[in-house]
């Protein structure tokens, strides 16, 4: 009887940074078709990375319940249980995070909104 080795890749998580965000609008343009980003963009705090390679990142959102939440935009080369995984994370991450932006919906739009400025600024 043969054995076959399966390897399963392994994704890194990290959080996202100022010097992430070209990448990640990047990431969010192509994923969504625009041009230019807007405030579906959100703002960005977790990154899953193939090996040196973002593939998704997590954005805090303002949802239309006014409540904060996050979206999770992929390069669509995670599998579900993969996406799953993530979203996970994420929702962990979220949680356990007691700053403005996780825990105000108003500063969390302050913050969506300068950032879609200075990336829209290029």
């Amino acid at each position: 009887m043969e054995t076959i080795t399966q390897h399963q890749k392994q994704f890194q998580y990290a959080e996202a940074y100022i010097s992430d965000m070209l990448m990640l609008k990047n990431i969010f343009l192509e994923t969504q078709h625009l041009k230019k980003a807007d405030h579906s963009f959100g703002l960005p705090f977790l990154l899953a990375k193939n090996d040196r390679e973002v593939i998704a990142f997590a954005s805090l959102i303002v949802n239309e319940k006014e409540k904060i939440s996050f979206k999770i935009y992929d390069k669509n080369s995670m599998t579900e249980a993969e996406k799953r995984n993530f979203s996970s994370r994420a929702e962990r991450y979220c949680r356990n995070n007691q700053t403005p932006n996780f825990q105000d919906p108003e500063q969390l739009k302050s913050s969506i909104s300068s950032m879609i400025s200075w990336l829209n600024t290029e």
